[in-house]
């Protein structure tokens, strides 16, 4: 079972959609299996992260802005904007897809984490995620 979930974004940055996912989760009525998750983009990531300090998502930024500095001599892919080719090796780097246990209808993430969608281009927009499950449905 497949599902499609539309995201905006206003620019760079973690976007935490981890209530999107699990509203989705329960809507579908599958009880036990596994849910992947899939950005359509290749300038954006998925993470799984703490979700209780707003400073551990900063940092992460801060680090990948670091080690994938936006002006390089050595990129050529640059007709987008400065942030293109970065945003690519950004999203080489981390993960596209994810996969996450589902128990009792529930998405198994731990006590401190969230699903995020890391976004790599400055310019807002939308982003596509799909959900897909896979499993054993319980009552409705």
């Amino acid at each position: 079972m497949n599902y499609r979930l539309k995201i905006s974004v206003a620019g760079q940055g973690l976007y935490d959609i981890t209530h999107k996912v699990a509203e989705t989760v329960v809507s579908s009525g599958v009880t036990e299996g596994l849910v992947t998750v899939f950005v359509r983009h290749t300038s954006a990531s998925l993470l799984i992260q703490e979700n209780a300090d707003p400073s551990v998502q900063r940092d992460l930024e801060n680090w990948l802005g670091r080690l994938v500095p936006e002006q390089d001599d050595l990129y050529t892919h640059t007709a987008e904007g400065p942030d293109d080719m970065p945003a690519h090796i950004k999203s080489a780097l981390t993960a596209t897809s994810l996969g996450i246990p589902l128990l009792s209808g529930r998405l198994a993430l731990g006590t401190w984490q969230g699903l995020y969608l890391w976004e790599h281009r400055h310019r807002p927009g939308e982003r596509e995620i799909v959900v897909n499950l896979l499993g054993e449905w319980g009552d409705r």
